[in-house]
């Protein structure tokens, strides 16, 4: 088993491990604006990230944001996710992969659709405006509101399949058994479907989170200038200012801070249901 593990061990090694640990030299390098980058060891990039309000707030904002979409995602996948478990014939495969399908999409296309969606002249404001419900369009572009509506629109289908499997895998007696209990429908979920999907929960909210503490095209797409987060941060120091350093030593910052926030919640999660 060793001998199988090992070549896809060393490919992710290769691939994931020497870049962190390149960008992990280059934000102890200095930032020279003439000669760019500079050799050197110091902590002055990591100190600028973490005393500079202006950073302090973008990564405020986007544990925010990651933690809202989150919850949203949770709540909203839930009842879908149940009833893809639970059907049964050839419409829970064409259900299935419509609820993939968004996956095939760039998420710039989908951002680029959200767009059309939420501007002054889209979908929504047109509508409305068509109903007499209101007089003159609605801002929705350009806020935290579309940021976190698109990003769970993203998101959802992720969320959507993970607790789908997981509920697939629990039998329908427990409910049945339950229920010839005297049990309520509501007091079934929380007491029995809930406690036994909450391994299907935590891995859902962990990949939802992950993507979202690192979300791009959305953000800048969607969020206006004044919205920040740290993902295109990240790329304004790499692209824009050519400010490798102090890019790398925020994209690392990014990673530590996201490890940490999944590795609390996940053990909060996993204390919760072995306490249940």
């Amino acid at each position: 088993m060793a001998k199988l593990v090992l070549p896809a061990g060393l490919l992710v090694l290769l691939l994931l491990g020497a870049p962190m640990l390149l960008m992990l030299r280059y934000s102890f390098n200095e930032y020279d604006p003439l000669y760019l980058m500079q050799q050197a060891f110091t902590l002055e990039n990591y100190a600028k990230a973490v005393v500079d309000p202006y950073y302090q707030k973008i990564l405020l904002t986007t544990v925010a944001v990651a933690f809202s979409c989150t919850v949203l995602a949770t709540l909203l996948a839930y009842g879908p996710a149940y009833l893809l478990a639970r059907m049964e014939g050839r419409w829970k495969s064409k259900l299935t992969i419509l609820t993939m399908f968004p996956l095939l999409v760039g998420g710039v296309v989908r951002s680029a659709g959200y767009l059309a969606l939420l501007s002054t002249t889209g979908l929504i404001n047109a509508s409305l405006l068509g109903l007499g419900v209101i007089t003159e369009p609605l801002k929705l572009l350009y806020t935290p509101g579309a940021v976190i509506f698109a990003t769970v629109g993203i998101v959802l289908p992720y969320m959507i399949l993970t607790l789908a499997s997981v509920i697939e895998s629990i039998p329908r007696d427990v409910e049945d058994a339950a229920a010839n209990l005297g049990s309520r429908p509501t007091r079934t979920f929380f007491r029995v479907l809930l406690p036994l999907s909450l391994p299907g929960v935590l891995a859902g909210a962990t990949l939802v989170f992950i993507l979202c503490m690192n979300a791009y095209a959305t953000p800048l797409l969607l969020g206006g200038p004044q919205f920040q987060m740290m993902a295109p941060a990240v790329y304004e120091q790499f692209a824009r200012a050519s400010n490798w350093p102090f890019g790398a030593a925020l994209a690392l910052i990014l990673l530590i801070v996201t490890v940490i926030l999944t590795t609390i919640g996940s053990s909060f999660i996993a204390n919760r249901y072995k306490a249940g």
